[in-house]
């Protein structure tokens, strides 16, 4: 069975551009820096060869793993009726005292220092199902931390 790849239409959009990039402008970079190395001689001993050959792997490796994602995406739609948090939903949660925006993404487009966190993760978990009102309280090594749901978007 193949892997599903839960996207937001913007997160698949960034993908698209990340491989365009990669593929039309990165690819070509190392390949000539590659090329460069190569023209020096020895290539056992040369350092900018080794590194440049090691950089090509990781793009090509990152080119195979964006393909594959693209290739078994499952787009998310945000419910539009804001009853209940789902997976493409922003929730303003009340926490501590302040009030914080968490939109809910798959593993893959998540992103906590931007307020996108994944559905897999113990708040994502946690508020996935949740309606305005409701309470969520997660348990961790230092402790119980209550969210509340303020709004749904």
């Amino acid at each position: 069975m193949q892997k599903k790849y839960l996207l937001t239409t913007d997160g698949l959009t960034k993908l698209n551009e990340e491989l365009r990039q990669l593929i039309t402008v990165r690819r070509k970079e190392v390949i000539e820096r590659i090329r460069e190395a190569a023209s020096h001689g020895d290539l056992s001993e040369n350092a900018d060869y080794a590194q440049a050959r090691e950089e090509q792997s990781f793009i090509e490796g990152r080119i195979a793993e964006i393909e594959e994602m693209i290739k078994n995406a499952e787009i998310i739609h945000a419910s539009s009726s804001h009853h209940s948090i789902t997976i493409g939903s922003t929730a303003t949660v009340k926490v501590k005292g302040q009030n914080k925006d968490y939109t809910i993404v798959g593993s893959n487009e998540a992103n906590p220092k931007e307020g996108r966190i994944s559905n897999e993760s113990l708040v994502g978990k946690a508020l996935l199902g949740k309606k305005v009102g409701d309470k969520a309280t997660i348990t961790t090594p230092v402790g119980e931390t209550v969210y509340e749901v303020v709004a749904i978007k």
